[in-house]
């Protein structure tokens, strides 16, 4: 569909991105795969050409763009199917950094941003724990002011890039008898070298089996008190700012993944037999995939409306929310519906459509559940 904000330059970047992934990401994904994980290098490529990170101003080493070019980086490497790259560096360029470009000091900017650019430095953002997932209001994980530090105890869970990051934006409670109690949460960095600070074990996950979820620990972990993001007890505010783009960049991998799951299925389905016939030839089956090619189209649409909101600076707040439960939510029937088209080789390891089934599970969870996004949709309609 035409997208009113995508010029030749955006074409060119694309194509650049679309050669990268075609040359270094595809022919290796099935050994991250197994390797669980995805080699450091293959960052530096990609900090070499531009893709990380391009939206950061000049000044610390971005280019300065508009949001398309990183639309385009999260699309290209979602359609290659290798989460371990697609999902480390979403996470990495366009919702962690944006912490730090927002609300960082220059000091802060300085230090850690240009490293961002190039590969050199791998942002992670602390905020799930064990006893709280979507209450992060209710986060235990403590900064205590001593001097010119900041003491930090506490423990967080399911952290992407969490035994690859150098730094981390961690959520933290500062003042534990602030009323109401997100008044109490600050946003921290952390340096992976700093004391106390330990990296626990690398989480083994129903699916994306490639990127990198860990446990983090944090025992009287020590870090200077100018490492504060933004002012104390103006934590939550600021995450629940950043969530707008963190809930629009899952919409963007969930609609890229549907359609490379009908595009697998309908060739898979075109070539396989039954009785003699295409199996994509009954009348049961083709409606199916009548079924989803509709709900996809209608997913990139208003996904193409919300990116285009977002560039203008619009508020996608209450229109996001939607798009994360419902498109993540749709993903997920496409993913059941072509796995049953596949038959017994869609249970198959070899078969791609087995991965993408697995991986696409924690769509509807992660930024956010479908629950919590329909609260959130419940209060602003005054419901």
């Amino acid at each position: 569909m035409n997208r009113t904000w995508f010029t030749e330059d955006h074409s060119i970047f694309q194509r650049s991105v679309r050669r990268f992934v075609e040359k270094e990401v595809r022919p290796n994904t099935d050994t991250w795969e197994e390797e669980r994980g995805v080699p450091r290098d293959v960052w530096h490529k990609m900090g070499e050409q531009g893709f990380l990170c391009p939206c950061i101003p000049e000044a610390y080493g971005g280019s300065g763009v508009d949001f398309g070019y990183s639309v385009i980086v999260q699309e290209e490497l979602a359609r290659s199917t290798c989460t371990g790259i697609s999902t480390g560096v979403r996470v990495h360029s366009d919702i962690v950094v944006p912490y730090l470009v927002e609300s960082g000091t220059e000091e802060q900017k300085d230090m850690i941003l240009p490293g961002c650019t190039t590969g050199d430095i791998i942002m992670a953002i602390g905020m799930t724990e064990p006893d709280c997932g979507s209450d992060l209001a209710s986060l235990r994980s403590t900064a205590r002011k001593a001097g010119d530090t900041y003491v930090i105890n506490g423990q967080k869970t399911f952290i992407s890039n969490g035994i690859n990051c150098d730094w981390i934006v961690l959520a933290v409670r500062t003042d534990p008898d602030a009323v109401p109690d997100y008044k109490g949460v600050s946003l921290i960095l952390i340096p992976a070298d700093a004391p106390g600070f330990i990296k626990g074990r690398k989480l083994r996950k129903m699916g994306m089996h490639s990127q990198d979820t860990a446990e983090l620990i944090f025992e009287d972990c020590r870090v200077p008190s100018n490492y504060l993001l933004g002012q104390e007890g103006r934590g939550f505010h600021i995450l629940m700012q950043n969530l707008q783009q963190e809930r629009l960049v899952v919409c963007i991998g969930a609609v890229n993944i549907a359609e490379k799951m009908l595009e697998i299925t309908l060739e898979y389905a075109k070539s396989r037999t039954a009785f003699g016939k295409p199996v994509s030839s009954f009348q049961h089956n083709s409606f199916k995939l009548v079924e989803m090619a509709t709900e996809i189209e209608m997913g990139r649409t208003f996904l193409e409306s919300l990116i285009e909101d977002h560039m203008e600076g619009k508020d996608i707040t209450r229109r996001v929310s939607m798009g994360k439960w419902w498109l993540t939510e749709m993903a997920n029937r496409v993913a059941y519906q072509c796995l049953q088209l596949h038959g017994g080789y869609g249970y198959m390891e070899e078969y791609l459509i087995c991965r993408l089934y697995r991986d696409v599970r924690v769509q509807t969870i992660v930024g956010g559940t479908t629950e919590i996004m329909k609260r959130i949709l419940t209060k602003m309609m005054g419901l």
